[in-house]
C-alpha cells in the first residue's frame, strides 16, 4: 500500500512538433487561376466605345457576319415556296429590315446586351409543313403560290408571337431561369455553338476550294500575323475577318470568270460561283418594306402550333446567346427580370415580323456573339450602329444584293471560328462549379451529350416535307414536339434544369455554384446589375416594375 501511495504516474507523452504541410502537387506543377467573373482581355466592354471611324467599320463587320444566315434562310425557303429570284431579294430585304429594327429595340429597351437579332432557322420545320400542305393545291402561277404561302406564314407568326410576349412580360420566363445554375449554363451555352455544326464545315465542304482557304487564312491572319509587329496587332485582331472575306471573295470571282466551274455540277456552281445568287440583277434599287406587303395574313389553326414550338425554341436560343454575350462583353450574367423583358420584346419583334411579312421569326445571332470574342470588342454602341447598315441595305436593294452575293462557303468558314468561340465561352462557366464532383460531371456530361444527340436524331429523321420523327394522329402535337426537340439549346435547358434541380440539389448547392449565382439573378443582388442593364433615359421611371 505504501508503494501505491508513493507511486508517481508516468509523465504525459508529448506530441511531436507539427511539421511542414504536405506539398501542394498542383502548385508544384504550375500555377492555378482563380475564377474571374469578368474577362480582363477585352479592349472595350459593353459600355465603353472605340473611336467613331473604328466603330463604324466594326459595325459593318457585324452586318456582314449576320448576312450569311439571312441569305441562307431565303435560299432554303423561297424556292420551295414557289418564289423567284425577285421574291428572294424582297424576302432578304424584309429580313434585314426587321433585324435592324429588332436589334435596335433589344439593345435599347430589351436585354441591353450587344447582341444582333436575325432570322432563326428554327422556323424551318413548321414552314416546311405549311409548304407541304399547299403542294397539292392548284395555283395559276408559282408566284401566287409563294404569296399565299407567305401570307399563311404571316398569320402563324402573328399568333405565335404572343407565346413569347406572355412568357416575357408575365415574368414566367425569368422565373424559369431562376432554376438555372452555372452547371446548367455550361451545356446550354456550349450547344448554342456546337448545335450549329452543320452550318460549319459541312457547308464549307460544298466548295472546299474557297471555304478551306478562307478558314486557314482567317486563323493565320487573325491569330498569327498580328503578332509580327505591334502596329498590326489591333488592326488584324479587329478587322482580319473583313480583309480575309475580301481576298477570298475576289479569288472566287476570278475562278468564276475564268470558267473554272463551267462544267461543274449544278450544286457546286450554286455554292462556288459569285454570279449564281441572281440577287444583283433582280433586287430593286430602292424598296422600303411595309406592313402587309404580301397581302392580308391567313390564319389557320393547324399551322399555328408548329410556329408556337419554334417560338419557344427561339426563347431558349436567345437565352443561351444572352449569357454568352454578357460573358464576352464584360457584363455580369443577365438577371431574371432582364431575361423576361428581352424575351417579351422578342415576342413583340416577332409580331412586327408577322405584320411586315418576314418569312421567319427572329433570335439572337450566335455568330455575332462569337464576333465579340474574336475582336475583343463588346461595345453596345458598335452593335447599335450595325442596325443602320441593316436598314440601309434593306432599303437600297442593289447595294445590299452586292454583298449578299458572297458565296455561302465563305460564311461557313467564318462560322467554324465564331461558333467555336461561343461553345468555349460556355465551357468557361465551369470555373464556378466543382468539377471534381462526380455528381456534377454526371449532370454536365449527360446534358451536353443529349443536347447534341437528340436534335441530331430529330433532324436526320425529318422528311423533306417537314414531317419529323414524332408522327401521331395530332398534327399540331407533332409540330410542337418536332420543333422543340430539334433544337440543341431547348433540349439542354429541359434536361439540364430537370436533372440539376432533382438530383441532390439542396445538399450540393455549393458544388453547383449556387451561392455565387444567386446575387446575379436578383434585381438588387449585385451593384453592377444596374450599371449594365438599366434602361436609358430613365425609361424605367415611367414603366411598371413588372414589365422591367
Amino acid at each position: 500500500m505504501g508503494e501505491t501511495e508513493n507511486h508517481q504516474p508516468p509523465p504525459p507523452v508529448q506530441a511531436p512538433p507539427p511539421g511542414p504541410p504536405p506539398p501542394n502537387l498542383a502548385l508544384s506543377r504550375g500555377p492555378t487561376w482563380a475564377p474571374a467573373e469578368q474577362l480582363h482581355q477585352l479592349d472595350y466592354c459593353i459600355h465603353s466605345n472605340p473611336s467613331w471611324p473604328e466603330a463604324v467599320l466594326l459595325a459593318f463587320q457585324h452586318y456582314i457576319v449576320m448576312l450569311g444566315t439571312t441569305v441562307l434562310i431565303a435560299t432554303i425557303l423561297v424556292p420551295q415556296m414557289g418564289g423567284n429570284h425577285g421574291d428572294k431579294a424582297h424576302v432578304i430585304q424584309t429580313l434585314l429590315f426587321m433585324s435592324g429594327l429588332n436589334t435596335l429595340l433589344q439593345t435599347l429597351i430589351g436585354s441591353r446586351l450587344p447582341t444582333v437579332m436575325r432570322g432563326s432557322l428554327a422556323f424551318t420545320l413548321p414552314i416546311m409543313s405549311i409548304i407541304n400542305n399547299y403542294t397539292d393545291r392548284i395555283f395559276e402561277t408559282e408566284h401566287e403560290r409563294f404569296t399565299y404561302t407567305i401570307r399563311t406564314i404571316q398569320g402563324s407568326l402573328i399568333v405565335s408571337s404572343f407565346i413569347n410576349i406572355f412568357l416575357g412580360y408575365s415574368t414566367a420566363w425569368g422565373n424559369l431561369t431562376r432554376y438555372f445554375s452555372p452547371l446548367t449554363i455550361v451545356p446550354m451555352v456550349c450547344v448554342v455553338g456546337l448545335g450549329l455544326f452543320m452550318r460549319g464545315f459541312p457547308m464549307l465542304a460544298n466548295c472546299v476550294e474557297i471555304g478551306l482557304p478562307m478558314l486557314i487564312l482567317l486563323v493565320i491572319t487573325q491569330q498569327y500575323l498580328k503578332r509580327i509587329h505591334v502596329t498590326t496587332n489591333h488592326v488584324l485582331e479587329r478587322f482580319a475577318l473583313l480583309l480575309c472575306i475580301g481576298i477570298i471573295w475576289a479569288f472566287a470571282a476570278v475562278l468564276t470568270v475564268s470558267g473554272a466551274y463551267s462544267t461543274a455540277r449544278v450544286r457546286t456552281q450554286e455554292s462556288c460561283r459569285t454570279d449564281r445568287s441572281y440577287l444583283l440583277s433582280s433586287a430593286p434599287w430602292i424598296r422600303i418594306p411595309y406592313p402587309f406587303q404580301w397581302g392580308t395574313p391567313i390564319f389557320r389553326a393547324s399551322h399555328v402550333f408548329g410556329m408556337m414550338g419554334a417560338a419557344l425554341v427561339t426563347s431558349a436560343e436567345s437565352t443561351g446567346s444572352f449569357f454568352a454575350a454578357a460573358r464576352i462583353s464584360g457584363a455580369t450574367p443577365p438577371p431574371a427580370h432582364v431575361l423576361s423583358r428581352s424575351i417579351g420584346l422578342q415576342g413583340i419583334g416577332m409580331l412586327l415580323e408577322g405584320i411586315f411579312g418576314a418569312v421567319v421569326g427572329s433570335t439572337a445571332s450566335v455568330e455575332n456573339v462569337g464576333l465579340l470574342g474574336l475582336t475583343h470588342i463588346g461595345s453596345r454602341r458598335v452593335v447599335q450602329i450595325s442596325c443602320g447598315f441593316m436598314i440601309f441595305f434593306s432599303i437600297f436593294g442593289k447595294f445590299g444584293a452586292f454583298f449578299a452575293s458572297i458565296p455561302l462557303p465563305i460564311f461557313a468558314a467564318v462560322y467554324c471560328v465564331l461558333f467555336g468561340i461561343v461553345a468555349a465561352v460556355g465551357i468557361s462557366f465551369t470555373q464556378f462549379v466543382n468539377t471534381n464532383s462526380m455528381r456534377n460531371l454526371y449532370v454536365l456530361g449527360l446534358t451536353l451529350f443529349l443536347g447534341v444527340s437528340i436534335p441530331q436524331y430529330f433532324v436526320t429523321n425529318t422528311a423533306p416535307d417537314g414531317h419529323g420523327p414524332v408522327r401521331t394522329e395530332g398534327g399540331w402535337f407533332n409540330d410542337i414536339l418536332n420543333a422543340i426537340f430539334s433544337s440543341s439549346p431547348a433540349v439542354a435547358i429541359i434536361v439540364g434544369t430537370l436533372i440539376d434541380n432533382t438530383l441532390e440539389a439542396k445538399h450540393t448547392a455549393n458544388d453547383r455554384g449556387v451561392p455565387w449565382w444567386v446575387p446575379f439573378q436578383n434585381r438588387k443582388g449585385d451593384v453592377r446589375n444596374d450599371e449594365f442593364y438599366s434602361l436609358p433615359l430613365r425609361i424605367n421611371e415611367y414603366m411598371p416594375t413588372r414589365f422591367l
